[in-house]
């Protein structure tokens, strides 16, 4: 139930009536929302470049992270990292990733997720 001053299209058992809401009165279709979209650039050669970078510390921080965990025991040799895709670092945008995967240097592990190519 909504307080609002919107009326609702609703149906009537009995008399099968539609109410028509105030919006939906229009007759001229919204052209002009189509025109004002933005158009998307794709990412510079120097954005990709930083985001990789990013990217590779983020997973080299998140591997050495998870090899340096307590749960080891201490006569253990150590083992390698079993992280094989992270989510990518949120300060660059979602395009900046398709496009890197785009290109082949990173991999869509689903979910989110992203590795590097050869990893």
């Amino acid at each position: 139930m909504h307080s609002s001053s919107q009326s609702v299209t609703t149906v009537s058992n009995t008399d099968d009536v539609f109410e028509e809401s105030p919006c939906m009165n229009d007759s001229k279709p919204n052209t002009d929302a189509e025109s004002n979209q933005p158009t998307v650039e794709p990412p510079s050669k120097e954005e990709l470049r930083l985001a990789m970078k990013a990217f590779r510390k983020r997973l080299k921080l998140t591997r050495l992270d998870d090899e340096s965990r307590l749960g080891r025991g201490p006569m253990s040799s150590g083992q390698a990292s079993g992280v094989v895709g992270i989510r990518p670092p949120d300060q660059f945008p979602k395009a900046v990733w398709q496009e890197l995967a785009n290109q082949g240097k990173l991999k869509r592990e689903g979910g989110g997720l992203y590795s590097i190519v050869g990893s």
